[in-house]
């Protein structure tokens, strides 16, 4: 009989829950034995004494132990506490159901709106798409600021990074970003950040409109490995929507601290602190991130937007320069500009978008090129103008340029509730070169 053989093959398998035991406990780590895991296993570590269980990662392993850390805290853990092992790994839910809402890295919601349904599940970790299936950047992508759209062009499916220091004006340019941009779905990842920025973003930057966005929170007094893998979760939701055909804008703030939440799982684990302290590991994971980003031959493509704090306003801050080798075009916000007055801050001639000459026109290069020399020669010849000592008629391109001085500064400018369209931008360059 069927049902014989049925039970007489479940009757040699052991369907009980194998555990182990802590043996010992820190603050960023917890090493246990006798269980049979390997690097990136998920396992819930439950306290025989007390009502708390708290899930981990397995970062390293040795013949007899294993090193676990802790996506919370591990007060009220104690030695001999079990370890079990989580068998459906590192996954998360999606759906669309995420759409308008404010969720954790595991998509739990944090905005009192109700439970989200699922309709699936999604692989935090996953391999960046193979190269060969990359498609070809060939068309724009409009972001609705009118200086990043006219001169410093971004195709979709584009890696950028946006690198300032604090209190440039970051979170002002990702909120006209998210507004403007011309993206079916948006997925926005806060890592690392004080969580009283979080309501201020969506109400201040946002408006408080959350239409076709999603947003992953890790706070900064989150643990690191929560910090580290919020990163990931957004990217898998991000993915999840591109999957489906759409075009998606990610936008991450900050890679910074996402390499530092690295640093500090890296350092509890005995890695060497390299540059600034940073292991070797911080390094080689934003690659990692990074990289899944992209557009993909006939599915949809992820348009990436990627903020890195920059301390000091040092560009070779090890974490800055890793990220501008691997990003496709790098925009940075300069603390001088806000000085001056303009807003949103984009030096123009410290950025660069490696995929603009490729999907503009030759009236827009031709435009574009002639504002970064005139902005060239302004800038390097601004103190003999202002001390009077410039004669008009001693260089015909500088006249040109004082000539059209305003009216390139105003086209820098822009107010943080006002969208540009991507062909009125064009327009307007056209004309103040013409």
């Amino acid at each position: 009989m069927p049902f014989k053989n049925l039970k007489s093959k479940i009757s040699h398998q052991d369907y009980s829950d194998k555990f182990g035991n802590v043996v010992k406990i820190s603050a960023n780590v917890i090493i246990a034995n006798s269980l049979d895991v390997g690097i990136g296993d998920t396992v819930v570590i439950k306290s025989l004494s007390r009502d708390i269980e708290t899930l981990g990662m397995v970062t390293e392993v040795e013949d007899d132990k294993f090193f676990i850390t802790p996506f919370s805290f591990v007060e009220g853990l104690r030695a001999k506490d079990r370890v079990y092992q989580k068998r459906d790994g590192m996954k998360i839910p999606v759906s669309d159901g995420l759409l308008g809402r404010v969720v954790d890295p595991f998509m739990n919601p944090i905005d009192n709106k109700g439970p989200i349904k699922t309709s699936g599940y999604e692989d935090i970790i996953k391999k960046p798409m193979q190269a060969l299936k990359r498609g070809m950047i060939d068309e724009h992508f409009e972001v609705g600021v009118k200086s990043i759209d006219a001169l410093l062009t971004t195709g979709r499916g584009q890696k950028v990074g946006i690198f300032a220091g604090s209190g440039v004006g970051k979170s002002t340019l990702m909120g006209m970003i998210v507004k403007g941009s011309s993206a079916t779905i948006k997925v926005v990842a806060l890592i690392g950040e004080r969580g009283r920025e979080v309501p201020e973003f969506i109400e201040k930057n946002l408006g408080g409109d959350l239409t076709n966005t999603v947003i992953i929170v890790a706070t900064s007094d989150d643990s690191a490995l929560m910090r580290k893998y919020g990163a990931f979760s957004a990217m898998s939701v991000a993915e999840y929507f591109k999957s489906r055909g759409d075009d998606v804008l990610f936008m991450m703030d900050s890679v910074t601290r996402f390499a530092m939440a690295q640093r500090e799982i890296g350092l509890a684990l005995g890695e060497p602190p390299t540059s600034k302290g940073y292991p070797p590991s911080s390094l080689t994971l934003l690659p990692q991130l990074m990289e899944r980003a992209g557009k993909e031959e006939g599915v949809g493509s992820i348009t990436a937007f990627f903020t890195v704090l920059v301390e000091g306003d040092d560009m070779s801050d090890p974490i800055a320069d890793q990220s501008r080798s691997i990003l496709d075009g790098h925009i940075v916000l300069s603390r001088e500009l806000t000085d001056f007055g303009i807003y949103p801050p984009v030096h123009i001639l410290n950025s660069a978008s490696r995929v603009m000459n490729d999907i503009i026109t030759s009236e827009h290069f031709e435009s574009a090129r002639k504002f970064r020399k005139y902005y060239t020669l302004i800038k390097e010849n601004e103190m003999l103008v202002r001390i009077g000592a410039y004669v008009k008629g001693s260089d015909s391109e500088l006249d040109i340029a004082l000539d059209k001085k305003d009216a390139m500064q105003n086209f820098l400018s822009q107010g943080a509730n006002f969208k540009v369209g991507y062909n009125d931008a064009i327009n307007e360059l056209n004309e103040i070169m013409r």
